[in-house]
């Protein structure tokens, strides 16, 4: 049975997938207990490429992965809102205020995170984030006019807001930027490939994928001979200044996860892992000192890989959550 933090995983991704655009927009791939995704129509896709603006309101809980202008009128009193925003890997998400129309005075807000948080839990985590988590929050009643645009430091972001008074609500444009060096990435899709690169920079970046998979690490190059290892108490990449792990969790934050397996120095070839958890996560520390990169990929786990486990170069984990 999947846990509650899939389920709440997986509705929030499925309802990202809904909410990109108009019901007649939304065709089904696929349709199957396990894998209910909807995708753009090729109408939609050819609206946007023609450049129009696209628009519409906001749901009180809602999520958007396209640019364009969105607008939320409470018909009613609205105490726990919030959308999430979520762009590709090498995409930043920046947020402009249009118009406000709120009663800071009588209790209404309106937020930005740096991230996403989940049941209490942060992504990034506090540990790869590079601002602190108080900096990460960006309350209009406190900043006002002062900062109208919001650009996140990763593909995802997401607002809050509380609105007591009928009638009242706020106008956003949401824009996409190009970000060079992605660090710390949500994946919108049960598979694909990336290569994660670390220029000199002493930084910490995760990426997670929201699904039970199999990872494939195919080129790792950290500046410095050949190592996998499983994490145990006395042995792993302790002292060592650039590494990637693999983690596994029920839960969004990475530094909650558990750690399965560390990857201390360079190889070419491939280290394949199968993860049954719900959340998984490829996570690379640097020193600075190096350009540091890994190429993967991964796929959802399907039955059949679930019951031939022999295959993997190194144990599975997590199987009993699925």
């Amino acid at each position: 049975m999947p846990s509650a933090f899939q389920f709440q995983c997986h509705f929030v991704l499925i309802f990202l997938a809904a909410s990109k655009g108009e019901t007649r927009y939304l065709e089904v791939r696929d349709a199957s207990e396990d894998e209910p995704f909807l995708l753009l129509s090729e109408d939609l896709k050819r609206e946007l490429s023609a450049g129009q603006i696209y628009r519409r309101s906001l749901r009180c809980i809602d999520m958007l992965s396209i640019e364009g202008q969105f607008s939320f009128t409470a018909a009613q009193t609205q105490l726990h809102c919030a959308t999430f925003f979520i762009g590709e890997p090498e995409e930043l998400i920046t947020i402009d205020y249009d118009f406000v129309n709120i009663d800071c005075q009588g209790g209404d807000f309106l937020k930005v995170f740096d991230g996403w948080i989940l049941k209490g839990e942060k992504f990034p985590s506090s540990l790869d984030h590079p601002l602190p988590t108080s900096q990460r929050y960006v309350d209009f009643c406190e900043s006002g006019n002062i900062q109208r645009s919001i650009r996140s430091s990763q593909n995802v972001a997401m607002i809050f807001f509380r609105i007591h008074q009928p009638g009242n609500g706020f106008t956003i444009t949401v824009k996409k930027n190009t970000n060079l060096f992605p660090c710390n990435v949500i994946s919108q899709t049960p598979s694909g490939r990336f290569t994660m690169v670390i220029p000199h920079q002493h930084r910490n970046c995760s990426f997670s994928i929201i699904y039970p998979v199999v990872i494939k690490i195919s080129d790792l190059i950290l500046g410095h001979l050949n190592g996998l290892f499983l994490k145990k108490p006395s042995v792993g990449c302790a002292g060592v200044g650039d590494f990637v792990e693999l983690l596994g969790g029920t839960g969004l934050d990475p530094s909650k996860m558990f750690p399965l397996a560390d990857l201390c120095h360079s190889f070419h070839g491939s280290a394949q892992m199968k993860i049954g958890c719900d959340n998984t996560v490829l996570r690379m520390v640097s020193s600075g000192k190096h350009i540091n990169r890994v190429t993967f990929e991964y796929h959802q786990l399907n039955l059949q890989e679930t019951e031939n486990r022999k295959e993997n170069s190194i144990e599975e984990f997590c199987f009993p959550s699925i």
